[in-house]
């Protein structure tokens, strides 16, 4: 093995086309606590180019590539239940290494086992979207009875909430476009479209059953998360109406300066909810490789690219095109 690899990563702050660049770099190695892998799939999300935007700045340079999945082949001091072979899934730590999942190895705190079945691709898709939804469903308390409102179920995140929802007995209400919403009525859910007029909607939904008035509405709408984006306050005060006037039984997890100005939930000051006292719910990473590997659970891969190409899918991405998770694909995944 030799000491460089592949990455991709930015010097400084600004438009990712623009400061992004393909580039070698050295091994990064375990601290204790970590594993390292050889990166088989990458997961891009609209959090990374937040992160070249200024979002979380720290010291530079710094990589993309938070979803990852590969093979263990280092181990921190510490670290037991997992050797050198293993194929895991997680997110790559990309705050205290110069590099992080976009590249040839990357180093992780949280992971879990790849369920035999689970295409690396496949698996790569799962960190973010099944960390987040049910992180914010759990706050939400969504649960058997309830009937909740995910907004954005397009979006990666929404798109897992809405069968993590269905999986807790929830009835379930997704706004969304017409590239999922025909997946999201397999999945049980009443499906309407999002944009203006959305409590109209909703009302002629409570209309035709009382019992799908939401109880809650979870805000997943994958345009928010984009640094920079275009003010959704407006969409915000909607969702409020819809849950009866009640800020509190909205929770959103990309628009938070609207949020806190309205008294809708962010993730600020919620309480941990893992068995141990996590507030990240990475312990949950398994039970959802399972699942998607019993065919019970997925978030959608759109498309999967060599590792060079990663401007075609940056384009794709930024250009709001994506029509699910776009994949990264390492020599060791190809």
């Amino acid at each position: 093995m030799t000491d460089a690899m592949r990455t991709i990563r930015f010097h400084t702050y600004g438009e990712p086309a623009d400061v992004l660049r393909l580039e070698e770099a050295a091994l990064p190695d375990p601290r204790p606590g970590q594993i390292r892998i050889r990166v088989a799939a990458c997961g891009l999300n609209p959090a990374d180019w937040a992160l070249c935007r200024g979002l979380f700045a720290r010291e530079l340079p710094r990589g993309i590539g938070l979803d990852v999945t590969g093979v263990v082949d280092a181990v921190g001091e510490g670290v037991s239940g997992v050797e050198a072979g293993t194929a895991v899934l997680g997110p790559a730590n990309y705050a205290d290494h110069p590099t992080a999942g976009a590249s040839d190895f990357a180093i992780l705190d949280h992971w879990a086992a790849v369920a035999p079945g689970l295409g690396m691709a496949e698996a790569a898709s799962l960190p973010m979207a099944v960390e987040t939804a049910y992180r914010y469903l759990d706050w939400l308390g969504v649960a058997a009875g309830k009937t909740v409102l995910v907004n954005g179920a397009g979006s990666m995140i929404g798109f897992a909430a809405v069968q993590m929802a269905r999986l807790r007995g929830a009835r379930t209400i997704a706004t969304a476009g017409e590239t999922f919403a025909e997946r999201l009525r397999a999945l049980g859910a009443v499906v309407t479209p999002h944009g203006e007029g959305l409590p109209a909607r909703i009302a002629e939904i409570v209309a035709r059953s009382p019992a799908w008035a939401p109880d809650l509405v979870f805000d997943a709408a994958p345009l928010n998360m984009i640094v920079g984006g275009p003010p959704v306050s407006a969409v915000l005060s909607e969702l409020v109406e819809i849950a009866h006037g009640d800020p509190r039984r909205v929770i959103t997890c990309a628009d938070f300066a609207a949020a806190a100005a309205m008294g809708v939930r962010n993730g600020m000051g919620e309480t941990p909810g893992g068995p141990n006292g996590e507030v990240l719910r990475y312990d949950v990473l398994g039970q959802f490789a399972r699942l998607a590997a019993e065919g019970r659970f997925s978030v959608p891969v759109a498309r999967a690219f060599p590792l060079e190409a990663w401007r075609e899918a940056l384009e794709l991405s930024v250009g709001g095109r994506a029509r699910g998770k776009l994949v990264l694909l390492t020599e060791a995944g190809a």
